[in-house]
């Protein structure tokens, strides 16, 4: 994929861009360069980036990035990235409501870098869509160093900017659109720093408050968007809920942060497979990756559920921790119960689940509590506080009964009552076919 590298004799931050990538080249050659290795043309123009026109037409590549200055009314050093467009007025440069084509993998893996070789005082971030050129067909973006000019002429500022574009590889990214922030879109930045969702266009809060339909369709296309993100701190109940409801008209889920954090290494259609399984399974419910990474055919397996119940009670955490441990699988959390009795994995891998699940709450509970193994028969004993046999005793209700019931004695009117004296034996029974292979 050839890349055209693109600034300004105008700009000293991209003359300055440019020199630092033609002594880095000098210095290590050129194919030490994942950017140089794919192929890259540079182009310089003599007049402002923002107001360049049909200029894919005349540099021919499938990628371009504007090596360029920053500005801001607010001054500070910092490293950008941005797609461009205008979502209403044309105040600086292309047509108004009109967005070019985006290139929200390489955005990303530029941004890293960027985040990586900062130098200090300087922190990374993407920018929300906005300025000229709007009319690209050709996948592009910015990658700017502000925002005065001591930061345009900083040497180490444009080296960082020149290794972060040479060594930028687009990974198995998920390309976003976004919605909500300042200038700056935080979240959007943390995401795409931590997570494998990239965005392509992103609306500040308040071009989110005015979105309409033709717009989010400009978005998610120049995009190539497969899901939306809405900052829900940084827009209204109302303005999130309207973005949402365009969002589902256009055939794109909302992706919480939470939910890019789980998907991990899992390839997209996976993992929307899965989320058809688990709704299927449990309206509204989630879905948590326990170490799912490949596109491979889902399965659903199912465990008794009063032997999930009783692995669970108490020891949750500790029990979610060691999935991890056992054969991949995705967990279902619904309505407050942390896992559902039934289970996604890979289909080759069902009977191995359903064992490895049984095996592991046939643990937990035994570790846990008093238990027998009778064939396939699992009897489990729990004492539990009997508030009856307390007030025999003398007890009066209240905390003296929530000590008892936690397992500490207490003093009444001279005599000891410890918890053995006012507990009773509670005995329940699991049949578990073959259980005695699990144990």
């Amino acid at each position: 994929m050839v890349t055209a590298l693109i600034h300004s004799s105008l700009d000293p931050a991209g003359v300055a861009i440019r020199s630092a990538i033609d002594d880095l080249i000098k210095e290590r050659g050129g194919f030490a360069w994942p950017l140089i290795s794919d192929g890259v043309i540079f182009h310089e123009t003599e007049g402002r980036l923002i107001y360049e026109r049909k200029l894919d037409r005349r540099v021919r590549a499938d990628r371009i990035i504007f090596l360029s200055r920053h500005t801001s009314v607010r001054p500070e050093p910092v490293l950008t990235v941005h797609v461009t467009g205008n979502f209403r007025e044309a105040s600086y440069g292309g047509e108004p409501e009109e967005l070019p084509a985006a290139d929200p993998a390489m955005m990303q893996a530029v941004l890293r870098n960027l985040i990586r070789y900062a130098p200090d005082g300087y922190r990374a971030a993407y920018e929300v869509t906005h300025h000229g050129p709007t009319d690209l067909v050709t996948p592009s973006f910015f990658v700017e160093i502000g925002s005065t000019e001591v930061e345009w002429r900083d040497g180490n500022a444009a080296r960082a900017v020149a290794e972060s574009v040479l060594m930028a590889e687009p990974g198995d990214a998920i390309p976003l659109v976004g919605f909500g922030g300042t200038h700056y879109a935080v979240r959007q930045t943390a995401i795409a720093a931590e997570t494998r969702g990239a965005f392509g266009h992103i609306a500040h809060s308040r071009e989110a408050a005015g979105m309409t339909p033709e717009m989010l369709g400009q978005m998610i296309e120049r995009t190539g968007a497969v899901a939306g993100y809405i900052d829900r701190k940084a827009v209204s109940g109302t303005e999130a809920d309207q973005i949402a409801h365009l969002l589902k008209e256009a055939g794109l889920p909302v992706l919480a942060e939470g939910m890019l954090r789980e998907m991990g290494d899992l390839p997209w259609k996976t993992w929307c497979r899965a989320s058809e399984l688990a709704e299927a399974i449990a309206y509204g419910s989630l879905i948590k990756n326990h170490g799912l990474r490949e596109e491979r055919n889902l399965t659903t397996v199912s465990i008794p559920d009063e032997l999930l119940a009783e692995a669970l009670r108490g020891h949750e955490e500790e029990f979610i921790s060691l999935l991890n441990g056992i054969t991949p699988c995705i967990r279902i959390a619904s309505e407050g119960r942390a896992a559902l009795s039934t289970f996604i994995g890979y289909e080759e891998d069902g009977s191995q689940l359903a064992s490895d699940l049984i095996t592991l709450c046939v643990q937990q509970i035994t570790k846990h509590y008093l238990s027998v193994v009778e064939g396939d028969r699992l009897i489990i004993r729990r004492d539990r506080f009997d508030p009856e046999k307390a007030r025999m005793l003398g007890v009066p209700a209240g905390s003296l009964f929530g000590r008892l019931a936690s397992g500490h004695s207490v003093t009444v009117e001279g005599r000891v009552v410890r918890p053995e004296m006012v507990n009773s034996c509670v005995m329940r029974e699991i049949i578990i076919p073959g259980l005695e292979r699990y144990t």
